[in-house]
């Protein structure tokens, strides 16, 4: 499966995801995911950037918000179009544009800073994909990416419960394995079926990648590594929706800040 696959299955998703996501149900990304990436984003004020793999464009608003002059791609034609709508309708300068992450249609050294929130982990050509976004940012210029932590989500999980049938730890196993492909079927947990009602599920082609691979894919690239985080749900995030406490016995996600030297 390549990224052309790739693409023509997350855009069978888009209509509901879109959906769904801007009726609130994201909750993964709203409360816990997009705070801390944005907690941790430098000062990105008057910059050009690329968000890479946008989606219907929720965090390219928030970059843009933050007075970057933003760019953005994804492989679906379905997302750009929400994200297209939202930009009409509240214009915050975005220029989308339909393109792989393996193959981004701009020149070398174009943007100061890249981003990809929960994309770059979708793409089955994981060096492809780094290579290209390195070659667009200038000499300096950072990539902050967010990705599904790569030690918690193995091939094979299964949540351990206590006395009264509460998680309080999970097994994972085959962290070695690649899983190149393999369809995880699901929706957003925060759905109610009412909600979901004529929705098919979310097909998603999972590619995995050890820790240190991915460490290391970014230091044969050219970055330099700088930061990184494991975001968690605060206790107003726990008040507004405890099921998100599954992610404080886990880490679900990782937050990885690399520079171009």
């Amino acid at each position: 499966m390549d990224h052309v696959n790739v693409g023509k299955m997350w855009d069978a998703n888009a209509e509901a995801w879109t959906k769904l996501a801007r009726q609130g149900y994201d909750v993964c990304r709203d409360l816990v995911n997009t705070p801390a990436f944005l907690a941790i984003l430098p000062e990105i004020r008057a910059l050009n950037g690329l968000d890479i793999g946008c989606g219907e464009g929720y965090n390219t608003r928030q970059f843009a918000q933050r007075g970057a002059s933003m760019q953005a791609v994804d492989i679906s034609e379905t997302f750009l179009r929400h994200a297209r709508q939202s930009e009409a309708e509240t214009p915050l300068g975005i220029r989308y544009t339909l393109a792989s992450a393996a193959a981004l249609p701009f020149a070398n050294g174009e943007f100061d800073f890249a981003t990809a929130t929960m994309s770059l982990m979708d793409v089955p050509e994981h060096d492809t994909v780094l290579t290209e976004a390195f070659r667009v940012l200038k000499p300096g210029g950072f990539l902050q990416f967010s990705i599904t932590h790569p030690c918690f989500q193995t091939p094979k999980t299964k949540w351990v419960l206590d006395a009264h049938g509460r998680r309080v730890a999970m097994e994972c196993a085959d962290y070695f394995q690649p899983v190149h492909g393999e369809i995880e079927e699901w929706s957003f947990n925060a759905a109610p079926e009412s909600a979901r009602a004529g929705l098919p599920n979310f097909r998603i082609p999972t590619f995995t990648r050890t820790l240190s691979s991915w460490m290391n894919l970014l230091a044969t690239t050219g970055f330099v590594f700088e930061e990184m985080q494991e975001p968690y749900p605060s206790d107003a995030a726990l008040a507004q929706c405890p099921s998100l406490y599954d992610m404080r016995i886990i880490a679900y996600f990782l937050i990885v800040r690399a520079r171009k030297r």
